[in-house]
């Protein structure tokens, strides 16, 4: 079986990356360390990780410092060409609101060096996700806190709380969303007692004394499938790479908008993102219900860690799900240990950010797909 790299490459769904309207490969770190990296084009939030990481704190101080500042501005400003657009969907309180129309958070936080994580999911009442995530690896021997309890937890801890993680924004979009008779969603194979539920399977047809199904759904389920796009979603993943080479990677997120009151993969090590010093980081956005059965950072990680170039190791792990999935939207960015970088996606165009040492301000790299040869 022949192991030609370029047949390998021509075997994968790979991207074109653009940086300054030229068109790239993998991009190699002049100056080197210190190193931030972002999905989309969260420019603040880098500007805060570099600032810590370049006055000599941790990988992991400039993860919670970065992830923090694009939690307290609600990050969802995103760069095309020379112009921007306000995301109406946010990172952070206020952001995407699930089918009962509340926000929570999700984060996560891990270090390369020592491989801890710690983690918080759906947690509630609580807007500092990134710096909850943190407590919970220093101060538990856990590594993920759920709902109420981690709610709880945080606040025991000093975090501010307990506030309402709802905006006007989020409020409005749910509403909205109710009139639409709740449209799209993430139910399937189940039938409404009436537009917005409850539901039940579609192969129990409950006539009983106090459930009555309306008659203009009955026998079939008209729910529409729910599409997550960069219009929906809202997550930041970030890696950085400290003066001393550690790795350090954190995520924080609302989820995808309209979700059954659930857990996606940004508190997931090794899906959402994904740190190891001796080989490198990761970090993905997109469908996490979909990217969480496949790990792809922690794919991501050990490909390089097995000699496989950033670029390769993201189209791979990118490759692994579209071909269970064709109609997954995601991405994800690899830099190495050396802090080679590059990205992949699925679905979609994305954006992820970087600045190092060479970089008079933070760069933001677009990744388009393309199309698989035939």
């Amino acid at each position: 079986m022949s192991t030609n790299p370029d047949r390998l490459r021509v075997a994968l769904f790979f991207l074109v990356t653009l940086c300054s309207g030229a068109v790239g490969d993998e991009i190699r770190s002049g100056g080197k360390f210190p190193l931030v990296v972002s999905t989309w084009p969260f420019l603040e939030a880098v500007r805060a990780a570099w600032k810590s990481v370049d006055s000599g704190l941790s990988a992991v101080d400039a993860v919670v410092e970065g992830c923090s500042a694009c939690e307290e501005l609600r990050c969802g400003r995103y760069r095309f060409g020379f112009s921007y657009f306000w995301c109406s969907f946010f990172v952070g309180p206020g952001g995407s609101p699930d089918e009962n129309g509340e926000t929570t958070i999700d984060a996560m936080i891990m270090n390369g060096v020592t491989m801890e994580v710690g983690a918080v999911a759906a947690m509630r009442y609580v807007s500092d996700g990134i710096r909850a995530a943190r407590l919970v690896m220093q101060h538990t021997e856990h590594t993920m806190l759920v709902g109420e309890q981690a709610s709880i937890f945080a606040i025991s801890m000093g975090l501010p709380g307990p506030t309402n993680l709802s905006s006007e924004e989020s409020r409005e979009k749910w509403i909205n969303w109710k009139k639409s008779k709740c449209q799209p969603n993430f139910r399937k194979n189940v039938m409404p007692i009436d537009d917005c539920g409850p539901y039940s399977p579609e192969s129990i047809l409950n006539f009983g004394e106090r459930t009555c199904l309306n008659t203009k759904r009955s026998g079939l389920d008209q729910s529409v499938p729910y599409h997550v796009d960069r219009h929906n979603h809202d997550t930041i993943s970030m890696a950085v790479i400290d003066k001393m080479g550690h790795i350090a990677v954190g995520t924080s997120t609302n989820g995808a908008t309209f979700k059954i009151p659930a857990v996606g993969d940004g508190p997931i090590a090794g899906s959402s993102a994904y740190a190891d010093t001796e080989a490198g980081a990761c970090g993905a956005t997109g469908d996490g219900d979909i990217m969480m059965r496949f790990l792809p950072c922690y794919q991501v990680v050990e490909s390089m860690r097995l000699g496989m170039e950033p670029k390769l190791a993201a189209q791979d792990a990118i490759a692994r799900i579209s071909r269970k999935y064709p109609n997954f939207v995601g991405a994800i960015f690899a830099v190495n240990k050396n802090g080679v970088h590059a990205g992949a996606c699925h679905g979609w165009t994305f954006q992820y950010s970087v600045r190092s040492p060479d970089m008079d301000d933070v760069v933001v790299y677009t990744v388009v797909p393309e199309m698989p040869t035939v």
